[in-house]
């Protein structure tokens, strides 16, 4: 599990080394993006826009991000996004197919042709089904939707809500690749 955090930015007691590495991942999605030639959309529930907002920290930035969706209640996840009732109620909002629906909701709802969303627990609390630090991610594109979920571990809201960011940004490089 150290070697994980230490991946994240963390250190083994959960401390934050310098953000920098953030802004230069954001700048290389940004590079990536505009030589493809693809717009960004953001679909983003525990991160309450911190994905979009470090993408549009950096100048130039509008050329390749078309718009984040905030969707921190279960109603706004289903009105922005058209996330089914039926979904939430089987599955929970912190799940890969809340995460599914919220990434293809915000491509078809925006002129993005890539969309990432996070939804998960950072915390504090949980539960033993669903513990602080697990975020649930998922990334859309012409090819399909693809999911996956992170136990970042109970760490603290601030260093989950960090380790999402820069998780969902390595995510849209990679799509990008």
């Amino acid at each position: 599990m150290g070697r994980h955090l230490r991946r994240l930015g963390l250190d083994r007691r959960g401390g934050h080394q310098p953000l920098a590495d953030v802004t230069g991942r954001a700048a290389k999605v940004l590079e990536a993006a505009e030589a493809a030639r693809v717009m960004i959309a953001t679909a983003e529930s525990c991160t309450g826009g911190l994905i979009a907002a470090a993408l549009t920290e950096i100048a130039g930035s509008s050329k390749v991000v078309d718009r984040g969706f905030v969707t921190y209640s279960n109603a706004a996840k289903q009105e922005m996004l058209g996330v089914s009732a039926a979904t939430l109620e089987a599955h929970g909002a912190v799940s890969e197919e809340v995460a599914a629906e919220m990434a293809q909701g915000a491509l078809d709802r925006s002129g993005a042709r890539l969309a990432v969303s996070v939804t998960g627990i950072a915390g504090p609390g949980g539960s033993e089904h669903k513990p602080e630090g697990r975020v649930c991610f998922g990334i859309a594109d012409k090819v399909g939707v693809r999911t996956e979920t992170v136990e970042f571990g109970a760490i603290g809201r601030t260093q989950v809500r960090r380790a999402t960011v820069d998780h969902a940004l390595g995510l849209l490089l990679a799509a990008l690749r």
